[in-house]
């Protein structure tokens, strides 16, 4: 593996596997930091997590410990029902959670049966209660899609205008529907982020991200500069072909 030097975070560039090792080692270590039994972990949708889900069931990657102590959410969700083929929380309870044998207690998806300001509504107060006040997630998983949003943080939408000083919160997405997701504010509380980016389709959108001009609200992977101290890219040598 080798790292390329970024004002968004460390970006660290290998092959999946190695990127999948490394993605349980920051956890774990995050989880030594962090309070005994309440590590709050939340990871993402698509397929490079659903790779990633496989990849840890099949080699036992995830130590014991992590799997006991730690809570489990998702940093973004869609506003559908979790035996949907969409649902982040879903897919991850299908090809992770079951598997692993986790605890109902420790799985805590979004409150999607609900209307969408109602659902953000009660995710705030279980977060609150898991993480404590002002506090987000203890380790925050992110993809970045072709246009750069993160999370459901999308160009233009209105979060990354107005977040109200809110770690989490809904919105419309023009043509992709309601989604409920952390927000800019969110992000800063968290311990550690990681984001993966794997693939040539990502290359031209983490170019535009690290190397492009800086517009947040253009570019949504951006907002991750602000807290760049914390955040950790993983992406493969097809991904950063062009940094």
């Amino acid at each position: 593996m080798r790292e390329i030097s970024s004002d968004y975070g460390r970006v660290v560039v290998g092959t999946k596997d190695e990127l999948f090792a490394q993605a349980v080692a920051l956890t774990e270590a995050q989880r030594l930091l962090s309070r005994p039994g309440r590590v709050l972990w939340a990871l993402t949708g698509g397929s490079t997590p659903a790779a990633f889900y496989q990849w840890c069931v099949t080699t036992r990657a995830l130590p014991e410990a992590l799997v006991r102590e730690t809570h489990f959410t998702v940093s973004d969700e869609r506003h559908v029902l979790l035996d949907s083929a969409e649902s982040n929380f879903g897919n991850a309870e299908r090809a992770l959670f079951a598997p692993l044998a986790v605890e109902d207690e420790r799985r805590h998806p979004w409150m999607v049966a609900w209307p969408v300001a109602e659902a953000a509504e009660a995710y705030r107060k279980t977060m609150l209660i898991l993480a404590g006040p002002g506090r987000g997630y203890d380790v925050c998983f992110l993809g970045m899609g072709d246009d750069c949003h993160t999370a459901s943080l999308f160009p233009g939408t209105p979060l990354l205008h107005d977040d109200g000083g809110l770690l989490f919160g809904g919105q419309e997405v023009p043509g992709k529907g309601w989604r409920l997701t952390i927000t800019p504010t969110g992000l800063l509380a968290c311990g550690l982020v990681v984001v993966m980016a794997l693939g040539a389709g990502k290359a031209d959108a983490l170019h535009r991200v690290m190397r492009g001009p800086s517009d947040p609200l253009i570019v949504p992977s951006q907002i991750l500069k602000t807290c760049a101290g914390r955040v950790v890219w993983l992406v493969d040598e097809a991904a950063a072909a062009r940094l």
